[in-house]
């Protein structure tokens, strides 16, 4: 059955318009942001998003939106995944990444830099990335938000106070740092070898983290 559900979207997204634009449109400009559960990915890529105008694209969110749709074929699945701190299957967050980026673009197609926040998360992912958007969207960089487990726990707690998500309880924040430290950490690390990192110390104040993130795309080019 899963297999079934996942083939389908599989071929829903590839007969996506995104996918059929002709070659001369922009391609996504794509920055990955990497880093454990609490380590602030959100809340900079928020202040990115205003400062520079890209486009915030969480797979976290997109996933938890997609378990909330009526009528969703994969929110149970999804709830699943989640709720056991495990990595929903590339398939399906791939295919809610395009929509998003196809649905961002078609109203102007130079609204193609994208922030993909939680993404990717494991080898799999990282595979089914390649698979599918290879030459239809350039990875610029990865930034990595470095954050020690037990500030990554401690603020993950309090936002478990607000936020109503399932995932924000000690026992699923262990089994996702456990996840994150076996699965996504080599991704980080593959792309160190390819010179594609910024490493950023996210213990800091929101802040002085920002500043950070402001020398990395400045110097990069990419200003307001």
């Amino acid at each position: 059955m899963l297999y079934r559900l996942l083939s389908c979207v599989t071929r829903k997204a590839t007969a996506s318009a995104f996918y059929r634009l002709p070659a001369q449109i922009m391609k996504p400009q794509v920055y990955f942001v990497l880093g454990g559960p609490g380590a602030g990915k959100g809340t900079q890529c928020a202040k990115i998003v205003e400062k520079y105008g890209y486009t915030h694209l969480s797979a976290g969110d997109l996933l938890r939106a997609e378990r909330g749709r009526p009528g969703s074929e994969f929110g149970e699945l999804i709830e699943n995944y989640i709720r056991d701190g495990k990595i929903v299957p590339v398939e399906i967050t791939i295919s809610l990444l395009q929509r998003a980026m196809e649905e961002t673009m078609k109203s102007n197609e130079e609204n193609n830099k994208f922030l993909i926040d939680g993404f990717p998360r494991n080898e799999d992912n990282l595979q089914g990335w390649n698979r599918t958007m290879d030459g239809k969207a350039d990875v610029k960089f990865v930034l990595f938000f470095d954050c020690c487990n037990e500030v990554c726990i401690d603020r993950c707690m309090e936002r478990g106070k607000s936020s109503g998500r399932s995932d924000d309880n000690r026992e699923s924040l262990l089994k996702r740092i456990q996840t994150y430290v076996q699965s996504t950490k080599p991704i980080i690390e593959l792309y160190e070898k390819q010179g594609k990192v910024h490493t950023i110390d996210a213990s800091k104040t929101v802040d002085d983290v920002f500043a950070h993130v402001q020398k990395i795309f400045d110097k990069e080019g990419y200003k307001a």
